[in-house]
Parts: C-alpha cells; sequence; structure tokens
C-alpha cells in the first residue's frame, strides 16, 4: 500500500512538472513575440529614436536570443526538475511577466521560518527521493536490496552454480552502468541513478566472488574494484555528480554489511576499505564534495570500530595498524584539500568534522590495539601530535592567508596530544585535563569559522572533561611537589576554561553567528553570549581545586603496611589553602586591570570569604591565629586581601552591585577583626591555662570592645568631615565602619556586658580578687563607656546615618541604666562570693543574709545617687526613678528581709537605709514642676 502511494504520487508530481514545463515554455514564445513587436523601427528622417524602455526582465534575454527548437535545452532539462507547482516561483527565469514594474508588482517575501532539525533531515530524505526521477531512485532501492536477497537465496536453495550467478549479477550492474552512460546527456539524473546502481552492484559482486566463495584471486579482485573505483571516480568527475560519487561509495561501503561475515580475512576487508579511501582522495584533489568526504570518513572509522569489537584478534595487530594509519592519513589530507579549495568567510573554511574526526576516532581505536602495552597511549598521543604539527609546519611555509584557520588548528590539536602524552604516561587519569585543552581548541575553531556546533562541542567535552576529573579525585598521594596528576590535571582542566572565557569575552552572538543559522543555532547563540562569566569561574573553582590538592599533599608510605604521611599539618593545610586562594585573586585581579577583563576581578571581591573560611575551619580543628607558622600565613592573608580592597575600590566601575560587594567585604573584614583579635586573646588563655576562670569568660567581649572603640576613634572623625575622611578607606566606607559594621558590635557588646555581669564568678586566678578591680567589672565598665563613646560619636556627625534615631532619644537611657544596674548587682554579689566565701549559686546567694542586707544598702546608694543628681539638674523623671528604686528598697525590706535575716545582718540593713533615706530628703527634695522651656532645656542637658 506504502509503495503504490509512493509511486501516484511520484506520478502526479512528474505530470504537473511536464505540465508547468510546457506552460513556461510557451510563456517564453509570447515573451519572444512581444519583444519583436515592441521592437523600435528605423525613423527615415534622420532624427535618433528615443532610448527603448525595456519591459522583458532581464534573466530572459539568454533564451530570447536562442532559437527555439523542437529539443529542449538543457538548462530547460533543469528547470522542469526545478518546477513542482503549476505556478512559477519568483525569481526564476521564467517567473516574470513581459511588461510591468517588478519592483512595484511583486511584494517584498517574508523571512521564511527555519526548520528544525528533525524538519530538515525529513526534508532531505523526502528531497532525494521524491526529487527529481523518484520512480527510479526507489526502483534502484528495491532492487539492490531483492538482488540481494536473491542471491542468498539462490545460494541456500542451490538453484545454479555460484558462478552463473555472480556472472548474471555482475552483468546486471555493468548493463546499468551503461544504460546510465548512453542516457546522461537525454536524461541526466535517470542516468546518474543509473550508474550508481551499476557501481554499487559490480562491487557487491567483485567482494563476494573473492570475500566469499573464492572464485577470483585476492590479488585480481583488488585489481578488479580498483578498476570500478577508477571507474566510478572518472564517471562522477565527467559529469560533475557528487550525487553519483556518493551513491557509488555508499554502495561500497554497504557492501561487508550486506553480506556479513564473521570478519576473519582481515587483510581482504582493509584492502578493500583502503582501495575505497584512496579512490576519494583522488576526487578530492579535483572536487570540494564534503559530502563524498564525510561518507567515506563515517563508514570507514564505523566499520573499524565494528570490526575491532566483534573480530579483532592479536594476530590481526599488524594489519589493523597499516589500515588505521593509512586511513587517517588519507583524510587528514582530505581535510587539507577541502580546506585549500574552499573559500569561507574568515579565510578558506575548514571542515571541522575532517579536521578533529580523524584525531579522536583514530587514537580511540589506536589505545585500543596498544593500549595495554608500556606507555602505548602516550606513545600514540605522541604520533597523532607528529602528524598533526608536521601537516601545520609544512602548510604554514606555505605562507597562505587563507589556511591560517586550518593551520591554527592543525596546531592546537597537536599542542593538544602533546599534553595528552604526558599525563598518559603517567596515568590515564589526567586524560581529562586534555580533553578539556582539546575542547577550548574546538570552541575557539568554531568562533574563528563562525560555526556554533564545533563550539558546543567544545564546551561539552570541557564539561566532561571537568566531571571526569572530579570523579577520579582522591587523595592526592605523590612524592614529587607539582608534578602529580591530581595539580597538573587541575591546572590543565582550568586553562582550557580560562582560555574558553577569554575567547567568549566579547558577544559572540554578534560576531561569530553565520547569517542564515537555524533557531537552534541562534537560540544557542544566546546562551552562549553569557558563558564567559561561569567558564571563567568554573576555571578558577579548578585552579584553587588544583592549590588545595597539593596543600593536601601526602608522602607515599616507605612500607606496605604503614599510611601515607601528610605534608603539612591539619591547620598548614588549611592556612595554605586560603593563601592559595587569595593570592591566585590577586594575581586574577592584576590580569583583569590589565588585560580589560572584568570577570578575572570577581574572585577578589569576595576574598573577605576565603579568609572566613580558613578562620572557621582552622577553630573547628583547633588551631589558632598565633600558632607558628599559622601567625606568619595569617599577616600575609590580610595584607593580600587588604591590597585587593585598595584595588578594588580605586579600579571597580560604580554600580550598585559593586557598591553594594565593597561595602559588605568592608564591613565584613571588620567583624572577622573582632573573632581575630578574641583568637588572639584566646591563645594567651590556653597558653597560661586560664580556661575555667573569669579571664576566658571576658576574651570576646574584650575584642568586640577593643574593635568598636577603635573604629569610634578612627571613623568618627571621617562622619564629623574632618581630614581624615579624604582617605582611603574612609574617603567612600567611613559610614559602612561607625555605622553598618558597628551595629551588631554594639549589640553583642551590651548582651555580652549584661551576660558577664550576671553569670560570671569573677575568677581572678592567679591573681587575687580586687572588688571593682576586677578583669569581669573592668570589662563591663569598658563596654558601657565604649558604648556611650560609640553614641556620640554617631550622634555628631554630619549627615546622622538613617536608623540612628533611636541613639538621640531618652529610650535609649534604658537599656543603659539596666546595664548599670545589673553590673553594680553584679559586682556585690562577686564581692560576696569571694570575700564571704558565699557559693556561686542562686539559692544561696539569695538566701544568705550578708548577700540581702548587702542588696538593700546597693540599691539605696544607686537610689541616692540619682535623686541628688536630678535635684541638681532639676528633672523629676529621674528623681521619680531613684524614688521607686528606694521605694522597691523598701518593700524589699518589709517583705524579704524582714522574716529572711536575722540577728545584726536585718539590724544593719534597717538602720543604714533609714538613714540613706534622711539624707535623700535632706540632700536631694523632690524639684519643683518647671514650664515647657525649662523642660525642653532639662531635657537638653
Amino acid at each position: 500500500m506504502c509503495i503504490g502511494w509512493a509511486l501516484r504520487r511520484a506520478m502526479r508530481i512528474e505530470i504537473v512538472r511536464e505540465t508547468a514545463v510546457l506552460s513556461a515554455e510557451v510563456a517564453l514564445l509570447r515573451a519572444h513575440v512581444n519583444e519583436l513587436m515592441d521592437a523600435p523601427r528605423h525613423r527615415t528622417d534622420g532624427v535618433a529614436d528615443a532610448p527603448e524602455v525595456r519591459t522583458t526582465p532581464r534573466s530572459i534575454e539568454p533564451l530570447v536570443a536562442e532559437p527555439l527548437t523542437a529539443t529542449v535545452a538543457p538548462e530547460v532539462v533543469s528547470q522542469r526538475e526545478a518546477l513542482t507547482d503549476f505556478d512559477t516561483p519568483a525569481g526564476s527565469r521564467w517567473g516574470s511577466p513581459p511588461s510591468g514594474d517588478r519592483s512595484a508588482s511583486a511584494p517584498a517575501p517574508a523571512e521564511p521560518r527555519e526548520p528544525g532539525w528533525l524538519a530538515s533531515g525529513v526534508a532531505a530524505a523526502r528531497g532525494w527521493l521524491f526529487g527529481g526521477n523518484t520512480i527510479v531512485r526507489l526502483g534502484l532501492v528495491i532492487l539492490f536490496v531483492g538482488l540481494s536477497f536473491l542471491a542468498s537465496y539462490a545460494a541456500a536453495a542451490g538453484l545454479f552454480p555460484i558462478e552463473f550467478r555472480l556472472a548474471v549479477v555482475g552483468l546486471f550492474g555493468i548493463a546499468l552502468l551503461g544504460i546510465g552512460f548512453r542516457t546522461r546527456t537525454k536524461r541526466p539524473d535517470f542516468a546518474l541513478a543509473l550508474q550508481g546502481g551499476g557501481v554499487a552492484i559490480i562491487y557487491l559482486t567483485l567482494f563476494g566472488a573473492a570475500r566469499f566463495y573464492d572464485l577470483v584471486p585476492l590479488s585480481a579482485a583488488f585489481v578488479l574494484m580498483i578498476a570500478v573505483c577508477a571507474l566510478g571516480c572518472a564517471l562522477a568527475l565527467l559529469q560533475r555528480s557528487q550525487a553519483l560519487a556518493v551513491t557509488a561509495f555508499a554502495g561500497g561501503f554497504a557492501v561487508p554489511l550486506l553480506l556479513g561475515g564473521e570478519g576473519g580475512n582481515a587483510l581482504g576487508l582493509f584492502g578493500y576499505g583502503t582501495i575505497l579511501n584512496l579512490a576519494i582522495l583522488f576526487i578530492a584533489r579535483a572536487r570540494t564534495w564534503r559530502v563524498l568526504n564525510l561518507v567515506g570518513f563515517f563508514a570507514t572509522f564505523g566499520i573499524a570500530s565494528l570490526w575491532g569489537a566483534t573480530a579483532y584478534r592479536p594476530e590481526h595487530f599488524l594489519i589493523a595498524q597499516i589500515f588505521l594509519i593509512v586511513s587517517v592519513l588519507i583524510y587528514v589530507v582530505t581535510a587539507v584539500l577541502y580546506t585549500r579549495a574552499t573559500p569561507g568567510k574568515f579565510g578558506n573554511a575548514v571542515d571541522t568534522t575532517l579536521l578533529f574526526g580523524p584525531a579522536l576516532a583514530g587514537f580511540g581505536l589506536e589505545v585500543a590495539l596498544i593500549g595495554d602495552r608500556p606507555f602505548g597511549s602516550a606513545f600514540a598521543a605522541l604520533g597523532f601530535a607528529a602528524l598533526y604539527l608536521g601537516v601545520s609546519l609544512v602548510a604554514r611555509r606555505r605562507q597562505d592567508q587563507g589556511l591560517r584557520v586550518m593551520n591554527e588548528a592543525m596546531l592546537a590539536i597537536g599542542i593538544g596530544f602533546v599534553t595528552m602524552a604526558i599525563p598518559l604516561a603517567l596515568g590515564a587519569r589526567w586524560t581529562s585535563a586534555a580533553w578539556a585543552l582539546e575542547g577550548a581548541g574546538a570552541f575557539w575553531v568554531g568562533m574563528r569559522q563562525a560555526r556554533w556546533m564545533p563550539r558546543l562541542f567544545g564546551l561539552a567535552l570541557q564539561v566532561v572533561a571537568t566531571l571526569l576529573y572530579l570523579g577520579t579525585l582522591d587523595d592526592n598521594v605523590a612524592a614529587l611537589p607539582f608534578a602529580n596528576p591530581a595539580f597538573v590535571g587541575a591546572i590543565l582542566v582550568a586553562l582550557g576554561w580560562f582560555a574558553t572565557a577569554w575567547f567568549a569575552r566579547e558577544t559572540i552572538a554578534r560576531e561569530t553567528i553565520a547569517p542564515g543559522e537555524t533557531r537552534l543555532a541562534r537560540a544557542y547563540a544566546r546562551g552562549e553570549a553569557v558563558i564567559a562569566t561561569p567558564a571563567f569561574l568554573t576555571g578558577f573553582a579548578a585552579w584553587w581545586i588544583g592549590w588545595l590538592m597539593e596543600a593536601t599533599r601526602l608522602y607515599p608510605a616507605v612500607e606496605r603496611s604503614l599510611s601515607p604521611v601528610p605534608v603539612f599539618s591539619t591547620n598548614v593545610q588549611i592556612l595554605l589553602a586560603m593563601l592559595a586562594y587569595l593570592v591566585s585573586a590577586a594575581a586574577f585581579q592584576t590580569i583583569a586591570r590589565r588585560r580589560d577583563w572584568p570577570v578575572a576581578a570577581w574572585p577578589a571581591r569576595v576574598s573577605v570569604g576565603a579568609l572566613w573560611i580558613g578562620f572557621v575551619a582552622q577553630a573547628d580543628r583547633g588551631g589558632t591565629v598565633l600558632s607558628s607558622p599559622g601567625c606568619f600565613l595569617w599577616i600575609v592573608a590580610l595584607a593580600v586581601h587588604g591590597w585587593m580592597l585598595f584595588r578594588s575600590d580605586r579600579d571597580d566601575v560604580e554600580t550598585l552591585g559593586t557598591r553594594a560587594v565593597a561595602s559588605a567585604s568592608h564591613v565584613a573584614g571588620v567583624w572577622l577583626a573582632v573573632v581575630l583579635l578574641a583568637d588572639m586573646l584566646w591563645y594567651g588563655i590556653d597558653r597560661a591555662a586560664l580556661w575555667s576562670t573569669a579571664w576566658n569568660e571576658v576574651t570576646f567581649l574584650a575584642g568586640a570592645v577593643a574593635v568598636l572603640a577603635g573604629l569610634t576613634l578612627w571613623a568618627g572623625p571621617a562622619l564629623r568631615g574632618e581630614q581624615a575622611a579624604t582617605r582611603w578607606p574612609l574617603d567612600r566606607h567611613a559610614l559602612h565602619y561607625a555605622w553598618t559594621a558597628a551595629v551588631p558590635i554594639a549589640l553583642g557588646i551590651f548582651s555580652g556586658a549584661i551576660a558577664i555581669a550576671l553569670f560570671s564568678s569573677g575568677d581572678t586566678a592567679p591573681l587575687p580578687f580586687v572588688p571593682v578591680l576586677n578583669p569581669v567589672d573592668v570589662m563591663v565598665a569598658l563596654a558601657a563607656g565604649v558604648l556611650l563613646l560609640w553614641r556620640r560619636a554617631v550622634l555628631a556627625a554630619d549627615a546622622v546615618p538613617a536608623g540612628a534615631a533611636l541613639l538621640a532619644s531618652k529610650r535609649i537611657w534604658l537599656p543603659i541604666a539596666a546595664l548599670g544596674f545589673v553590673a553594680a548587682n553584679g559586682a556585690w554579689l562577686r564581692t560576696a562570693h569571694h570575700l564571704a566565701g558565699v557559693a556561686w549559686e542562686a539559692d544561696t546567694l539569695l538566701g544568705n543574709a550578708l548577700v540581702e542586707t548587702g542588696i538593700a544598702i546597693l540599691w539605696t546608694v544607686i537610689a541616692l545617687t540619682l535623686m541628688v543628681v536630678a535635684h541638681r539638674r532639676a528633672t523629676r523623671s529621674l528623681w521619680l526613678a531613684g524614688a521607686s528604686l528606694l521605694g522597691a528598697t523598701v518593700v524589699k525590706l518589709l517583705m524579704v528581709d524582714l522574716y529572711a535575716t536575722g540577728g545584726g545582718a536585718r539590724i544593719i540593713a534597717f538602720i543604714a537605709v533609714g538613714m540613706l533615706m534622711l539624707l535623700v530628703g535632706y540632700l536631694a527634695p523632690l524639684p519643683p514642676k518647671v514650664t515647657s522651656d525649662d523642660t525642653k532645656r532639662g531635657a537638653v542637658a
């Protein structure tokens, strides 16, 4: 049913074409007659005729000038094959009207929509089957398969002698060849199809007679097949038909697949394939038939791979080796010939498949042959490197600018193989590094040729290489520094990504996508336009991994029973990895400045993150900043970080993103200074074995207080617009230091001071405890003082930061007063604990009569102080606060001390509080009410 439908459709198409050609010929005759009728007549008055206005399209002129005959010219025959509808397509040599304005009558056609790859493939297959003489092509396909089945059936049934069967098949092929050659002028498409089928059948016959039935000696079969190849080449070149050549060679390469067999006769198979490849090379000298070259390449290496996987034996090594070398040489030379004869947009065009294909497929087969031998893969890589570098050297001596892209591609492939030879000699794991370099080379060649497929292949190869390297990553056990697979492999992978990022640093979509590409190509170009940044960041990550592997390198064990020994201690490994990131980021920042490569400066912008990660990792492993030799590494790391911050602020373009990243780096650096200073103090605590004392408890608070005091004294003048603001980094980051970074530190200081004042016992060992002059009380007092100093500096700024309004309100004094009240009570509790021997437990402290008496007296003294100060400043609110505390003291005496304490403690509490209350009444009576103006002045005071 399908065949009948195809035949009916083919017949309809043939009828349509013939009718269209007749219509075109009638239109041509009409145009000729109109031109003769409109020809100007000679004037008899001696006046020259006016210039003739042409109404016939210029494309008809050659046909009008030719005499019309009954036989259609070859040009008309070609037009018959092009026409597929009754309506003549616009722009053809028949399609213009005999008169009229073409520009006015023919609207501009809309841009055709690009078909997808699946639609393109279907259209190509349909075009071959239904283009030209469809019936002949379909018939040849069916006939070829039928002859194969007939030969097999006759052999199985034993109907005729094998000699007769082969002779009939061969004579049939010769007949097709002869008929096609005789009809080459009248029916070119029909003739080419018959000739191609005849050549394929002759191939089938000769190969079967020699390979399977031993009717023809092997040498004679080779000679005859050489003759058939020569005949096919001659016919294709004579008629300039790539289709005939492709048909002949496709049939020739299909012979081993159609006839089957176990592949035992390797000499016959490879000799046959070599003859076909030499014929393709001969044609490549005269014609740039890329499809023919690709058919030969894929058929040769495909059949070789299939044979190697199913029929290879060690005794075939020499034959297979010679065939592989000859095949690689043939197709490398074919690629060179194609480039020499094919001009392109950026110099002569390069067939990327033939340029890279022999390298990839040939090297893979070569490794399969000799990979099990010592350094076999390495020698194979060196052989391919010598081939490509030699071809590049010979081509460069010709000094032909059109071959520049091919020369550079050959050079890149050769260098890639040289690079590959070293890791293959030391370990197969390094192959991923060579693939990364080769992927970068393919990407570069694709850019030079304005072809997106090689670039996509290069990116995919680099991704595979990176994943392969990461998948094989393990402990770096090596005796030599740097010359080991883990380090060199990562560096080579990184170099491939760096090269790709450098090539793609400009807008590829605008510069290297050729016009007329498919929608898939344009979609790829849109994604490729932003590939430079992720490519560089991936390369930088691989670069850092290489240095990390070197920092964590292990010495091989001297005996199998022992384990490898680390070259550096754990803490030093962490710091070396951190320093490697910082130094690498600084180096690439320099490259970014000198080569105008902005993305190369990105790692330097987040260098503070490396410092934080290094500190946390070191602290997790029990290391400290001051431990040797870590302290020297930290000095270098901080210096490099500060240098990169300075250059980033000076060189980066001012954008919202760069300003945010820069301010975050400075702020995070301040917070890092807090933990670094605390870590240094902890180092001293550890050296003095003071972990269970108050010295340890105030360490972090001491670091935060020191940093906030430094920020206030350093950045405070800059907020007031003094001269210090003109120097880096205060010229642009003063507010970030004094406010953005300081607010979390201030909150931490306040919370830490409250916690220490409440919960620290104040153990000052090995020093004696001194009330008030102990580390806890001193540090809490310093914390309160630094907080007040910082508040004053922020409020004195020329432009008060947004969010600082709370610091200027009266409510800010409530937490400050709470801190002072807690600090005073904590100081008394610690004094009672150390001097009176009261246990540092909540129940014991609150149940002790001495402690309760002291608290009552302390509260009364605080209330007296507040009320006296309020009386002198005439501030009723402050006086009322003191009175409230005094009232709370009285309530405590009556509700708690009256029943909980006894003896002298209760007497002292009541007498002391009573006398202090009398003193309050004398020194600080309630201030009178004041007017609104006085209230404002008091608030200001």
